[in-house]
């Protein structure tokens, strides 16, 4: 009877697993016109093949919702639609924001006549799409299925971020791109700059003269640039959206066709690192005692050796494996660090043995780990350190041999003054 309650225990949780696992990849799609869905295809299967539930809808549909009753209905979202001046229901650029806000992640693919509702979510997220009109333009990069006016692109993937979660292996082909160029609020720090034009590319309106300076040259051209909030939220803008196109995935850049594009690999890393496939860490089962024991103290005492512990994972493929680094630091905190220490791995787990400082107070084993790509660890755990009792304190101090000498010698002194004084006896004068 045991037996079968317990696989019946099992069979519940990995059907709950399941259905987490699902509801993760709950996502909805906007797209401006039906087209989209074609001209997409490869793109949408490959996630549908993934696992992920897409619901498309037109930008307009006045029944857009991303909660109901005040729950989300979607942990993801993308929105193919740059021709959208205003988006329908109760969407718009301020709840997509509230939305990122609450962790849901976000795809966007622009393109240079992109609607006034595009560029006003792209500002809430500190990036700008350069004016209508205005595509990246190099004429010493462009692709075979350029029209004459250099504006679709062949991109080394040279030029790409060095973050492996974030692009994956950037040994693929030129990657091609027709879109316009992205402006980056530089006083944001968490926007990332994931593909950067060629030194040869500028950003101009091919059908006008160039009269003035454009707005971006060289490497200061952004074509995709990417966000991690703070409650790790990712998001993604593309200044094109034919970079996800069926054509841009198996077309490719080179005369003789000798050279696939790298748009299929990009865009799965791409998709991968913004809907929470890659470059996932989880902190856990933070354990900390004195040298020699294994419990928790209610508190300790100064000059105490400690020993912290903690369990640090990445997420590959959908399995928790232990995570490899060597620049995770660990510091011991009361108000401004005492102690800043790396944390070495020992086994599955990282650990960091330090003496406590000879300061009590209230401190805290804080672990502040944020690296390109990856979602952000933070960990604070909170203990107090109290003074030595008095009868822990030693009762010959080394450096205070020279005080006990001199009290001492004070004490033989004083003896042979009294002993001298009390038997010396002068002599009679008469005598």
């Amino acid at each position: 009877m045991r037996v079968h309650i317990l696989a019946l225990l099992l069979s519940l949780a990995l059907v709950q697993d399941t259905l987490s696992q699902s509801q993760q990849k709950d996502t909805l799609v906007l797209i401006d016109t039906e087209d989209v869905k074609t001209t997409h295809s490869l793109y949408f299967q490959r996630l549908t093949d993934a696992g992920y539930k897409l619901t498309y809808k037109l930008s307009d549909d006045s029944t857009l919702s991303l909660k109901k009753y005040g729950v989300w209905l979607y942990q993801n979202l993308i929105v193919f639609a740059p021709g959208t001046d205003e988006f329908g229901g109760d969407l718009s650029p301020e709840s997509i924001a509230e939305f990122v806000d609450n962790g849901g992640n976000l795809l966007v693919g622009g393109n240079a006549q992109a609607g006034d509702a595009i560029r006003d979510l792209a500002a809430e997220f500190g990036v700008e799409i350069d004016d209508p009109g205005s595509y990246v333009i190099d004429h010493s990069h462009y692709s075979t299925l350029d029209n004459g006016k250099h504006i679709t692109l062949a991109v080394g993937p040279e030029n790409l971020i060095d973050a492996k979660p974030i692009v994956g292996s950037k040994s693929i082909g030129p990657i091609l791109y027709e879109g316009s160029n992205l402006l980056l609020d530089p006083e944001n720090p968490l926007v990332l700059e994931i593909l950067n034009g060629h030194s040869t590319c500028y950003s101009y309106d091919p059908e006008k003269p160039v009269t003035e300076q454009p707005h971006a040259v060289g490497k200061n051209v952004v074509l995709i640039a990417g966000l991690q909030a703070r409650n790790n939220a990712r998001v993604v803008f593309s200044g094109s959206l034919d970079l996800f196109s069926d054509v841009f995935l198996t077309s490719s850049p080179r005369k003789d066709k000798s050279e696939k594009s790298g748009n299929s690999e990009l865009v799965k890393a791409l998709s991968n690192w913004v809907f929470h496939e890659k470059g996932v860490l989880r902190l856990s089962n933070v354990t900390h005692h004195k040298a020699g024991e294994t419990s928790a103290p209610s508190s300790y005492t100064i000059t105490e050796e400690v020993v912290y512990s903690v369990s640090i994972e990445e997420l590959q493929d959908g399995i928790w494996t232990p995570y490899s680094a060597k620049d995770i630091q660990l510091e011991f905190v009361r108000i401004d660090p005492f102690v800043r220490t790396t944390l070495k791995k020992v086994g599955d787990r990282y650990e960091a043995r330090f003496i406590v400082p000879d300061v009590y107070g209230v401190y805290q084993f804080k672990i502040e780990y944020q690296r390109k790509g990856y979602t952000f660890l933070s960990s604070a755990t909170q203990v107090s350190v109290r003074p030595l009792q008095h009868t822990q304190y030693e009762r010959f101090i080394p450096s205070a041999y020279p005080y006990y000498a001199s009290a001492f010698s004070m004490m033989f002194g004083v003896v042979i003054f009294s002993f001298v004084f009390l038997h010396f006896k002068e002599k009679d004068k008469n005598e």
